[in-house]
Protein backbone atom coordinates (compact mmCIF):
# COMPACT_ATOMS: atom_id res chain seq x y z
CA UNK A 1 0.00 0.00 0.00
CA UNK A 2 1.15 3.24 -0.61
CA UNK A 3 1.95 5.41 2.47
CA UNK A 4 0.58 8.26 1.92
CA UNK A 5 -2.49 6.57 1.03
CA UNK A 6 -3.67 6.41 5.35
CA UNK A 7 -2.35 9.81 5.52
CA UNK A 8 -4.36 11.14 2.72
CA UNK A 9 -7.30 9.69 3.43
CA UNK A 10 -7.00 11.67 7.59
CA UNK A 11 -6.28 14.40 5.57
CA UNK A 12 -9.83 13.96 3.42
CA UNK A 13 -11.68 12.99 6.73
CA UNK A 14 -10.60 15.89 8.83
CA UNK A 15 -12.47 18.33 5.76
CA UNK A 16 -15.68 16.17 6.29
CA UNK A 17 -15.82 16.03 9.69
CA UNK A 18 -15.12 19.99 10.26
CA UNK A 19 -18.01 20.18 7.63
CA UNK A 20 -20.26 18.13 9.34
CA UNK A 21 -19.26 19.65 12.85
CA UNK A 22 -19.90 23.35 11.79
CA UNK A 23 -23.09 22.42 10.33
CA UNK A 24 -24.20 20.45 13.44
CA UNK A 25 -23.73 23.95 15.05
CA UNK A 26 -25.94 25.63 12.56
CA UNK A 27 -28.77 23.11 12.29
CA UNK A 28 -28.06 20.68 14.93
CA UNK A 29 -29.11 17.04 14.28
CA UNK A 30 -32.27 17.74 12.05
CA UNK A 31 -31.27 14.74 9.55
CA UNK A 32 -32.37 12.54 12.75
CA UNK A 33 -35.79 12.69 11.44
CA UNK A 34 -34.42 11.27 7.73
CA UNK A 35 -35.56 8.42 6.46
CA UNK A 36 -32.56 6.13 5.01
CA UNK A 37 -34.42 6.73 1.29
CA UNK A 38 -34.74 10.50 1.94
CA UNK A 39 -30.63 10.57 2.76
CA UNK A 40 -30.20 7.94 -0.28
CA UNK A 41 -31.96 10.40 -2.89
CA UNK A 42 -29.83 13.35 -0.97
CA UNK A 43 -26.68 11.60 -1.68
CA UNK A 44 -28.20 10.74 -5.62
CA UNK A 45 -28.84 14.47 -5.68
CA UNK A 46 -25.06 15.68 -5.69
CA UNK A 47 -23.39 12.93 -7.22
CA UNK A 48 -26.19 13.89 -10.43
CA UNK A 49 -24.90 16.94 -10.25
CA UNK A 50 -20.93 15.99 -9.77
CA UNK A 51 -21.89 13.64 -13.25
CA UNK A 52 -23.46 16.99 -15.25
CA UNK A 53 -20.44 18.70 -14.57
CA UNK A 54 -18.34 16.41 -15.77
CA UNK A 55 -20.28 15.95 -18.77
CA UNK A 56 -20.84 19.26 -19.63
CA UNK A 57 -17.42 20.63 -18.43
CA UNK A 58 -18.96 23.58 -16.63
CA UNK A 59 -21.47 24.75 -14.29
CA UNK A 60 -23.32 27.83 -13.37
CA UNK A 61 -23.74 27.51 -9.63
CA UNK A 62 -20.30 28.75 -8.02
CA UNK A 63 -20.20 25.62 -6.14
CA UNK A 64 -17.58 22.91 -7.35
CA UNK A 65 -17.62 19.28 -7.02
CA UNK A 66 -15.33 19.06 -4.21
CA UNK A 67 -18.35 19.95 -1.67
CA UNK A 68 -20.75 17.65 -3.53
CA UNK A 69 -17.89 14.91 -2.58
CA UNK A 70 -17.99 16.17 1.14
CA UNK A 71 -21.82 16.05 1.44
CA UNK A 72 -21.83 12.61 -0.10
CA UNK A 73 -19.49 11.17 2.27
CA UNK A 74 -21.58 13.17 5.09
CA UNK A 75 -24.63 12.83 4.01
CA UNK A 76 -23.35 8.65 4.17
CA UNK A 77 -22.58 8.54 7.63
CA UNK A 78 -25.88 10.39 8.45
CA UNK A 79 -27.18 6.96 6.59
CA UNK A 80 -25.29 4.49 8.53
CA UNK A 81 -25.99 6.07 11.57
CA UNK A 82 -29.53 6.11 10.71
CA UNK A 83 -29.47 2.60 9.76
CA UNK A 84 -28.32 1.72 12.94
CA UNK A 85 -29.65 3.68 15.55
CA UNK A 86 -33.03 4.22 13.85
CA UNK A 87 -35.28 7.24 12.67
CA UNK A 88 -36.70 9.64 15.16
CA UNK A 89 -39.61 12.13 14.75
CA UNK A 90 -37.46 14.64 16.40
CA UNK A 91 -33.91 15.90 16.83
CA UNK A 92 -32.17 13.79 19.50
CA UNK A 93 -28.52 13.40 19.82
CA UNK A 94 -26.45 16.35 21.00
CA UNK A 95 -23.68 17.68 19.03
CA UNK A 96 -21.26 15.56 20.84
CA UNK A 97 -23.25 12.03 20.57
CA UNK A 98 -23.17 12.97 16.76
CA UNK A 99 -19.36 13.26 16.30
CA UNK A 100 -18.68 10.03 18.66
CA UNK A 101 -21.22 8.28 15.65
CA UNK A 102 -19.54 9.99 12.99
CA UNK A 103 -16.29 9.16 13.71
CA UNK A 104 -17.05 5.25 14.64
CA UNK A 105 -18.83 4.97 11.48
CA UNK A 106 -16.02 7.43 9.34
CA UNK A 107 -13.13 4.59 10.74
CA UNK A 108 -15.40 1.95 10.05
CA UNK A 109 -15.23 2.91 6.82
CA UNK A 110 -11.26 3.72 6.69
CA UNK A 111 -10.78 0.29 7.89
CA UNK A 112 -12.47 -1.37 5.26
CA UNK A 113 -10.48 0.59 2.71
CA UNK A 114 -7.13 -0.44 3.94
CA UNK A 115 -8.61 -4.00 4.00
CA UNK A 116 -9.98 -3.71 0.01
CA UNK A 117 -7.06 -1.41 -0.44
CA UNK A 118 -4.48 -4.25 0.56
CA UNK A 119 -6.36 -6.85 -1.68
CA UNK A 120 -7.12 -4.43 -5.21
CA UNK A 121 -3.24 -3.37 -4.63
CA UNK A 122 -4.28 0.36 -5.03
CA UNK A 123 -6.34 -0.39 -8.23
CA UNK A 124 -8.15 3.10 -7.52
CA UNK A 125 -5.41 5.04 -8.06
CA UNK A 126 -5.53 4.31 -11.71
CA UNK A 127 -9.48 5.27 -11.75
CA UNK A 128 -10.99 8.37 -13.19
CA UNK A 129 -12.44 10.49 -10.83
CA UNK A 130 -15.76 10.21 -13.59
CA UNK A 131 -15.50 6.28 -12.65
CA UNK A 132 -15.89 7.11 -9.14
CA UNK A 133 -19.06 9.23 -9.94
CA UNK A 134 -20.54 6.29 -11.98
CA UNK A 135 -20.00 3.81 -9.83
CA UNK A 136 -21.14 6.12 -6.61
CA UNK A 137 -24.56 6.19 -8.79
CA UNK A 138 -24.44 2.57 -9.66
CA UNK A 139 -24.03 1.82 -5.70
CA UNK A 140 -26.99 4.48 -5.04
CA UNK A 141 -29.42 2.24 -7.57
CA UNK A 142 -28.49 -0.83 -5.53
CA UNK A 143 -29.58 1.29 -2.44
CA UNK A 144 -32.83 1.99 -4.17
CA UNK A 145 -33.73 -1.46 -5.16
CA UNK A 146 -32.40 -2.53 -2.08
CA UNK A 147 -34.81 0.26 -0.32
CA UNK A 148 -37.79 -1.11 -2.49
CA UNK A 149 -37.10 -4.94 -1.65
CA UNK A 150 -37.92 -3.69 2.43
CA UNK A 151 -33.75 -3.97 2.80
CA UNK A 152 -34.37 -7.53 1.87
CA UNK A 153 -31.50 -8.78 -0.14
CA UNK A 154 -30.92 -12.53 -1.72
CA UNK A 155 -27.45 -13.17 -1.98
CA UNK A 156 -26.10 -9.53 -2.30
CA UNK A 157 -24.12 -7.00 0.32
CA UNK A 158 -27.13 -4.82 2.10
CA UNK A 159 -26.93 -1.10 1.77
CA UNK A 160 -24.02 -0.67 5.12
CA UNK A 161 -22.07 -1.97 2.80
CA UNK A 162 -22.85 0.15 -0.16
CA UNK A 163 -23.08 2.83 1.81
CA UNK A 164 -19.42 2.50 3.08
CA UNK A 165 -18.62 1.85 -0.60
CA UNK A 166 -20.00 5.56 -1.44
CA UNK A 167 -17.95 7.26 1.28
CA UNK A 168 -14.69 5.01 0.13
CA UNK A 169 -15.40 6.17 -3.21
CA UNK A 170 -15.96 9.54 -2.60
CA UNK A 171 -12.82 9.83 -0.41
CA UNK A 172 -11.00 8.58 -3.40
CA UNK A 173 -11.93 11.39 -5.94
CA UNK A 174 -11.02 13.80 -3.01
CA UNK A 175 -7.80 12.40 -2.52
CA UNK A 176 -7.78 12.18 -6.62
CA UNK A 177 -8.38 15.90 -7.01
CA UNK A 178 -7.06 17.54 -3.60
CA UNK A 179 -3.89 16.22 -3.18
CA UNK A 180 -3.14 15.52 -7.64
CA UNK A 181 -3.95 19.65 -7.51
CA UNK A 182 -1.87 20.34 -4.13
CA UNK A 183 -5.03 22.07 -2.53
CA UNK A 184 -4.44 20.05 1.22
Amino acid sequence: MNKDTAKQYEGVVKECRAVFELKTIDYGTAWRILRTSSLTDQIYIKANRIRSIQKKGVQKIDEGIVPEFIGIVNYSVMALIQLNIGVVNEPDLNAQKAMELYNKNIYAARELMLDKNHDYDEAWRNMRVSSFTDIILMKLLRIKQIENNQGKTLVSEGSEANYYDIINYSVFALIKILYENKKI
